[in-house]
């Protein structure tokens, strides 16, 4: 699964990267969490824009929002069958922007959490899914999932999950609302390859989400 990760590139950056018009206002976060709010951007009419999700898929048809809790990722093996996503997932595709993310192993009795990045160092894409909510009241959540799919080799050792990484030649086709046969996106709900990704343990404040700091991502120096 994913369940935190990492956006600290400069907006501009950002806004390049996704050949975007405008430039979203944000500031770095160390630490992004379930529930909390979410840049992503999402393809139109009008072409690829920025837009702000609740991170925590709701359903258009369900009757309590709480139900995004358990919707913050999508298993790529069966997002186009589950009633929750396979309706978004054929119609709202969005990236996701991330500079790493976490994921937890064990060492003895104790979880340790692990920083997994490009070893460019540059920023990335997460494939993701969006959804529309509006309850009878007129209260609107458009909300997200990130999609995942059986960890490569780099992972496995710690965890058997991983998100989905969306090449920059394949934005357009990702984003594309014509695209809504599995057909015409499985070759990229596939693990991301091994050799282009690094990954270290980092300090165990991460579990913590009021935590948010540069040094979350460091390498820790007393990880037995």
């Amino acid at each position: 699964m994913c369940g935190r990760f990492v956006m600290k590139a400069d907006p501009g950056e950002l806004t390049d990267f996704f050949s975007l018009a405008g430039t979203l206002d944000v500031s770095p976060r160390y630490n992004i969490a379930p529930s909390q709010l979410v840049a992503a951007v999402a393809g139109g009419t009008e072409g690829r824009t920025w837009r702000v999700f609740c991170w925590g898929l709701v359903p258009s048809w369900a009757r309590d929002v709480k139900i995004g809790t358990r919707m913050i990722n999508a298993r790529s093996e069966t997002v186009f069958d589950k009633p929750a996503f396979r309706t978004a997932v054929r119609r709202r595709r969005c990236l996701i922007p991330a500079d790493g993310f976490y994921e937890w192993g064990a060492i003895g009795s104790v979880r340790q959490p692990y920083f997994i990045s490009l070893k460019d160092g540059r920023p990335f894409a997460m494939g993701g899914i969006w959804e529309h909510w509006e309850s009878p009241d007129g209260d609107v959540i458009e909300s997200c999932a990130i999609l995942t799919v059986e960890a490569n080799e780099l992972m496995s050792s710690f965890h058997h999950r991983m998100p989905v990484i969306i090449d920059r030649d394949e934005f357009d086709r990702w984003l594309d609302p014509a695209v809504i046969d599995r057909s015409g996106i499985e070759d990229l709900l596939a693990q991301y390859p091994s050799e282009r990704m690094i990954c270290h343990p980092v300090s165990r404040l991460v579990d913590n989400p009021r935590h948010d700091q540069p040094s979350l991502i460091e390498p820790a120096e007393d990880v037995q």
